[in-house]
């Protein structure tokens, strides 16, 4: 890339020759075709904490679309906030919160049409949203009901997995699926710095990069694999540099930048979509709050760590841009806030009208015919039910 990225601290490895950025049909231009220069892997920011814009590298995105984007980011937040309160009062399962990776989740997804395949991992309610998936159907996925994890009509995506890394040979599968059928899709998976110990990761990278599979990884980097820092799992903190070992163009980015997550995955969905296989994109971003809603982050981290990201909240530098470019005053951010609450709240009266406890059909869902030992021990069951008067 012929941007001016801020550079990694730290010596760093290669990434790309010259593609063109083709953003999906139905949005507006990201920006217009440049080089990537081969040498180091660069950190590519474009706005700062501050809301301070790199204009040579802004992407040329419509208002309508910046305002678009940032409502899926409070959007995104709103649903965990108040999904972490229905997990503290018993009406949500155990489920993993992603304030404050809100700028990575969906600049990832935005340049994706929808053809385009997404593989996701479990920190993925943003994303998924902006795919077509509804707040409801989140909110019975992480509740334990079953009719959850059905894949909305005309969404290309994949259920996302618990199992760290596990899902990233399968959406390999599937871009290998789509080279072989001819198509011009691309499917896009991301994980977290943790999966990057993984071996399965590494064969995915591996067999992607030879068969030039058209996929883009996407690491999330939040500082983190649970309680264990990157500094203790590996032996570099630029993760990217691991790709170029492979034979994968890779680059950091800022996670908590939007801007530049759209432009650093656009130039790699364009890359896939031409035939040049596969990309690895780092992004550096933080989690906020819990691993899980079994987690005690306080235990393993400083708060003064803490603040010091929130500072860097992606959010609030997004604001920021918004506001200099007069497309938001404090006035239309109180309201789409409240908006977005509001949106949430209704979605959780569906949800409640639907997450009713079915019993009685615990032994239905694994045999078409159940072995004998089970019936005896469905029959016992049922009959404890009924003793009980449960439906």
């Amino acid at each position: 890339m012929s941007h001016k990225a801020v550079k990694s601290s730290r010596p760093t490895l290669s990434p790309s020759p010259a593609v063109e950025v083709r953003a999906a049909p139905h949005r507006s231009e990201v920006m217009p075709r440049k080089k990537i220069d081969l040498g180091e892997i660069e950190y590519l920011r474009i706005l700062d904490e501050h809301g301070e814009v790199d204009e040579a590298l802004e992407p040329k995105i419509d208002g309508d679309e910046l305002l678009r984007i940032y409502r899926a980011m409070v959007l995104t937040r709103k649903l965990d906030i108040r999904m972490l309160t229905m997990q503290r009062q018993g009406e949500m399962g155990t489920f993993a919160p992603g304030i404050g990776q809100e700028a990575t989740q969906i600049g990832q997804i935005y340049p994706l049409g929808k053809d385009d395949w997404f593989s996701p991992s479990y920190r993925c309610f943003g994303a998924q949203l902006w795919r077509g998936w509804t707040i409801e159907g989140l909110m019975l996925l992480w509740d334990g009901f079953f009719e959850g994890f059905e894949i909305p009509q005309g969404v290309h995506d994949l259920p996302f997995s618990i199992v760290v890394g596990s899902h990233v040979p399968v959406a390999v599968g599937v871009a290998m699926g789509i080279k072989n059928r001819g198509g011009d899709a691309v499917m896009l998976t991301n994980f977290g710095d943790g999966a990057m110990s993984q071996g399965s990761v590494n064969e995915a990278f591996n067999f992607a990069s030879v068969y030039k599979a058209p996929i883009v990884f996407v690491c999330e980097n939040n500082g983190y694999a649970i309680s264990v820092p990157v500094e203790k799992q590996a032996g570099i903190s630029e993760l990217a540099r691991r790709g170029p070992g492979f034979g994968i163009r890779s680059m950091r980015a800022d996670g908590n930048d939007v801007l530049a997550m759209i432009v650093a995955t656009t130039e790699a969905v364009q890359r896939a979509r031409a035939g040049d296989g596969p990309s690895l994109i780092e992004a550096v971003t933080y989690r906020m709050s819990l691993h899980t809603t079994a987690d005690d982050p306080k235990v393993y981290r400083r708060d003064e760590e803490v603040e010091q990201w929130q500072a860097k909240c992606p959010i609030a530098r997004f604001e920021k841009y918004l506001m200099n470019k007069g497309l938001l005053d404090p006035q239309a951010i109180g309201r789409l806030g409240d908006e977005c609450e509001q949106e949430v709240l209704e979605a959780r009266t569906r949800f409640r009208e639907r997450a009713k406890a079915r019993p009685r059909e615990v032994f239905e869902m694994m045999y078409e015919e159940l072995p004998p030992e089970l019936d005896q021990q469905r029959r016992e069951y049922l009959a404890k039910l009924d003793r009980k008067g449960v439906q």
